[in-house]
């Protein structure tokens, strides 16, 4: 493993940045990450206003701004520009992306929202999209787990990540697919907006379970060295593997706690109906018959 090689982000200028160089990279981020919570917070406020009873939550409000909060930290200084030359700022932003801003996003349910305020038509095509073979297979917590966790050692254990190195622009489509397949796994396993495909929770629970153990492998395989092809020094590396390993326990425990949060005890069959204890009758015992005599 060589100890000199860059980090998969375009190298900087020679010169020392000036202000605007500085703050040019955190405009857009910033921008989005504006104009994303302002149409949240629009479509809640249409929400409580088309349905004053049942209302929009404030936490799952709350939860979106959150998201979009830590997405921005993850994208702007100080924090962007130690990850381009930094293998340990490299994996905080993989944590940031792919994990966190992600659990925020999913929890704040914007599809159950777009179709609590959308047009009866438009929310009809929308309810008929999200029950497609694609969305299905999409939203399958298995699926989800190959994108987001699986990819991770073709990324880290291939020459992928050296070749992305080479390729300008490429951290941005590394990126997206953090973000990305983080909202897919998250809505997966424990996401509030209809997935029509997705199991119960102890099946969803087995497959956070598998997602905990390939993370914990893939940390430790990391810092040993083995496998491994990410060409930076020893110590980043390991620093790396660090924080992929207890930040991505946090986070994954994060969201266990949003999944059982959603269990529910099945209801008992509309055929049967209890009867209250004192409203039981009593068993009496049977006729003595002739035999028994």
């Amino acid at each position: 493993m060589s100890g000199d090689a860059h980090h998969p982000h375009p190298p900087g200028p020679a010169a020392d940045p000036g202000l605007w160089d500085l703050l040019a990279p955190a405009l857009a981020p910033v921008l989005a990450a504006t104009l994303l919570g302002a149409a949240y917070l629009r479509l809640a406020r249409r929400a409580r206003l088309r349905n004053p009873v049942l209302g929009w939550s404030r936490w799952r409000t709350a939860a979106f701004l959150a998201g979009l909060a830590v997405l921005v930290l993850a994208l702007v200084p100080p924090l962007a520009p130690f990850a381009h030359g930094d293998f340990r700022g490299h994996m905080a932003q993989h944590l940031l992306i792919g994990m966190y801003a992600p659990l925020g996003l999913v929890l704040a349910a914007p599809v159950t929202l777009l179709l609590r305020t959308l047009p009866p038509a438009r929310a009809r095509t929308l309810a008929t999209l999200l029950h497609t073979f694609p969305a299905r297979v999409l939203s399958h917590p298995l699926v989800a787990l190959v994108l987001s966790t699986g990819t991770l050692a073709l990324l880290y254990f291939t020459p992928l990540y050296t070749a992305l190195a080479a390729a300008p622009g490429a951290h941005w489509l590394l990126h997206a697919h953090f973000l990305l397949s983080g909202c897919l796994f998250a809505h997966a396993v424990a996401g509030p907006d209809p997935a029509p495909s997705r199991p119960g929770v102890p099946a969803r629970l087995v497959v956070l379970g598998v997602a905990i153990t390939a993370h914990a492998t893939l940390s430790q395989l990391m810092y040993g060295g083995f496998l491994v092809q990410v060409p930076v020094p020893a110590g980043q590396l390991q620093g790396g593997a660090e924080l992929m390993y207890y930040g991505g326990d946090l986070a994954e425990l994060l969201l266990a706690a949003a999944l059982v949060t959603t269990w529910r005890p099945a209801k008992p069959h509309p055929g049967r109906r209890l009867r209250p204890i004192g409203d039981r009758p009593r068993r009496t015992a049977p006729n003595p018959t002739p035999a028994d005599a």
